[in-house]
Parts: structure tokens; sequence; C-alpha cells
């Protein structure tokens, strides 16, 4: 793996280098390996994630190294560089019609496509669910046990390579067309309402206690988040801008299952 990865880090830094078959091989190697998930763009490291770059850049090389093919399914034609992923019976992933996941991610196995799509280099871990029109970015991490709602967007980030990806950990529930982008991280066990909205600005807050604790790009464990809105003024006037609501936390003395149902009773949130 060392030499891999030092043939990657040449070829990175000079372009030139990718008409070599060396190259060539170790980045197809590369991404096998992420198809297979034995490696992965990021790993958790104690409470922390390390971002393997490296395997980013392997990823970019990817594409200029491929010609453009098509893919006959009858009745539909696809024109890309990427192929499809294939073999999922083997793998124990259920792919309901239309769903659709690129050569080079990593599906565990338990995991239930509905009609969706998973990017290059995301990793969707055992026993998650990706429902319909739901989308993994590239380079996305999705946890054990993770929902996935219905048109839900988990953004995708290759450039530039240091850059976290978007990390759902795991026992997560992400309310319908709810949006995380920007490498934000949601903390296992937490519950996000539908339309949630988080980027790397997004004002995260805590309104659970009594005086607001105030977080960005992360959202605590166990947390219960629903859209809100506070009050900036501009040049024009005083408007109301965007944010998230942490209402309260699940129970962690409860089952998991329990636990999520109590907690939209409990805070009336909408999913």
């Amino acid at each position: 793996m060392k030499e891999i990865i030092q043939i990657i880090d040449k070829a990175w830094e000079n372009k030139s280098l990718l008409k070599e078959k060396e190259v060539q091989d170790a980045i197809e190697q590369t991404i096998a390996l992420l198809d297979r998930g034995e490696i992965r763009v990021a790993e958790p490291v104690t409470r922390y994630w390390k971002v393997n770059t490296w395997i980013k850049k392997a990823v970019i090389l990817y594409f200029p190294i491929r010609k453009m093919e098509t893919t006959v399914l009858p009745p539909f034609e696809f024109h890309d560089k990427i192929p499809l992923k294939t073999g999922y019976q083997q793998k124990g992933v259920r792919i309901v019609p239309h769903a659709i996941a690129r050569y080079g991610s990593y599906l565990a196995p338990g995991v239930i496509m509905m009609p969706s799509y998973v990017n290059i280099g995301a990793y969707v871990d055992e026993g998650s669910m990706v429902d319909t029109w739901a989308t993994v970015g590239s380079c996305a991490q999705v946890g054990k046990r993770v929902h996935l709602s219905g048109g839900v967007g988990i953004g995708g980030v290759l450039e530039p390579v240091q850059a976290a990806p978007v990390i759902i950990e795991d026992d997560c529930f992400i309310g319908s067309r709810s949006i995380v982008v920007e490498g934000v991280r949601v903390e296992h066990e937490a519950v996000l309402g539908a339309n949630v909205v988080l980027t790397q600005s997004t004002r995260i807050i805590d309104v659970s206690e009594k005086e607001p604790k105030e977080y960005r790009g992360l959202v605590p464990e166990r947390s219960v988040v629903i859209p809100g809105s506070y009050t900036k003024s501009f040049p024009a006037g005083k408007y109301q801008v965007a944010c998230a609501l942490i209402i309260g936390k699940r129970k962690a003395s409860t089952d998991r299952k329990t636990s999520l149902n109590d907690a939209l009773r409990e805070f009336h949130v909408s999913v």
C-alpha cells in the first residue's frame, strides 16, 4: 500500500505520469479497494475522523484515465466514464429499481437502496437505508443503521483533497428533504427533522437549556434537530436567516428504535 500511495502522490504532482501503466494500475487498484470497502476516504480514529487524502487524489485521477463508454440496460442507456456497481446479490445488498450506485462506492451487507443514487468514493455501512430520491455524494461516509429519508441530499467533496467529507455516524435518522453538505459531521444517534439544512456556516443552536450553545459543522450525538431561524440585520433592514435548532436529546437508556419514536413524539419533529 505504501508503494501505491507514493505512486499516486507523484502522479498528483505530475499529471503527465498518468500515461504510465504503473500509475494507471495503482489508481485502478485503489478504486477496486474502495469498491470492496477495504479502504475508505475517511475513517474513525477514537472520536475523530482521519481523511485519507491519497484516496481522494486517486478518485480524481481515475476520471482522466477512463474513456467514455456506453452501458445499455434496455430500455435505458448510459454514457459515462465510471461503470455502474454490480454483484449486489453476492454483496447482500437490496437494490430497488431505479437505484444507481457507481463503481468505487461501497455498500455494506444489509444496505437497502430505494430509487436513489450513491456516488464514487462514498461508503454506506451495514443495515442503512437510502430512501427514495436520496443522494449520497462522492466520498460521503454513512454509518451503520442510518436512515436517509426521502429526498435527503448528502453532499460530496473531492476538492480540496484535504477537506473532510460529510460524515453521518451510526444510528442516525435524517428526515425528509434534509441537506447535509460541506463536510458537516452528524454524530451517532442524532435525529434531523424534515428540511434541516446544514452547511459549515449554518448556526446549529442548542436551545434545550436556559442558555443557548452554538455549534458549526457538527451535530452532537443524540441531538434532535429541527429547522429554525434567527434575526439578522442587513443594510436594507432586519430579516430572518435560516439556522438549525437542537431542541433535545434522544435517551441513551432506551432502545434505539424506541428512542427514535419517542424523540419524534416528544418534540413533535416531522420526518
